[in-house]
């Protein structure tokens, strides 16, 4: 069973977990917040049925906190602690952030996006900005994945063992398709009226369900105590 959120309640997600990834936990409990609202957008993905990306954020996550509490320290030194605490610091630091965006771009359709946009009283300048890069990013993944598949067939494998066969074979036919996909997005939004001087309409009717209202109280409420307990306790 899928959970229909709306696009508000996921863009407030987004926010409200990217405060807190910017300040730091220093006790169990405002470890416990991060790591909480870290793994909701995780259970989301999997109700979503998006396995894959699910676990290899869990994945990710998983193993840079196990790395950070467990391994990491005095037993570890030289240039592999260096490595791992640079590798632990990144991820725990900005992954949950990464999860949740993700979770929001691949689960947010333009139209609703859009509405939502309207309904928040954005404006047209932002709006459109937010869903060119919406469909930007998706969009590159599938056509690395169609880069990668051509010299899958042309029998080049990893750049045949040269690192600038890579970059040639596939960076640079992927920055040409960049430069291509953002002037087809931009045309396309021009195309559906996006910016234009009548007020846009639309189809999709948006409203806040019981999970919507569940969700924003969650989120507030976290991030309320991780305040509180950092920097007034």
């Amino acid at each position: 069973m899928r959970i229909k959120l709306d696009p508000r309640t996921k863009l407030y997600m987004v926010l409200v977990v990217s405060i807190v990834v910017l300040m730091p936990a220093s006790t169990a409990l405002l470890w416990g917040i991060r790591i909480t609202l870290t793994m909701i957008p995780i259970l989301l993905l999997l109700v979503e049925r998006r396995y894959r990306s699910a676990i290899r954020f869990l994945i990710l996550y998983g193993v840079a906190l196990v790395l950070t509490f467990f391994f990491l320290g005095e037993k570890v030194q030289g240039i592999l602690s260096a490595l791992l605490i640079g590798y632990c610091g990144i991820v725990v630091q900005f992954m949950p952030a990464i999860i949740t965006a993700w979770y929001c771009v691949r689960t947010t359709k333009i139209d609703e996006f859009m509405s939502a946009m309207q309904k928040m009283h954005m404006p047209d300048g932002i709006a459109i900005s937010l869903a060119v890069v919406m469909r930007f990013f998706p969009t590159i993944k599938e056509e690395y994945g169609a880069i990668r598949d051509a010299m899958k067939m042309r029998g080049i494998m990893f750049g045949g063992g040269n690192a600038l066969k890579m970059v040639e074979f596939r960076m640079i036919p992927l920055l040409f398709s960049c430069v291509n996909i953002g002037d087809e997005l931009s045309a396309a939004a021009i195309t559906r009226g996006l910016g234009g001087k009548v007020r846009r309409t639309s189809i999709v009717e948006l409203k806040l369900h019981v999970q919507d209202v569940l969700l924003i109280i969650l989120f507030t409420v976290s991030v309320s105590i991780f305040v509180f307990f950092k920097y007034i306790a």
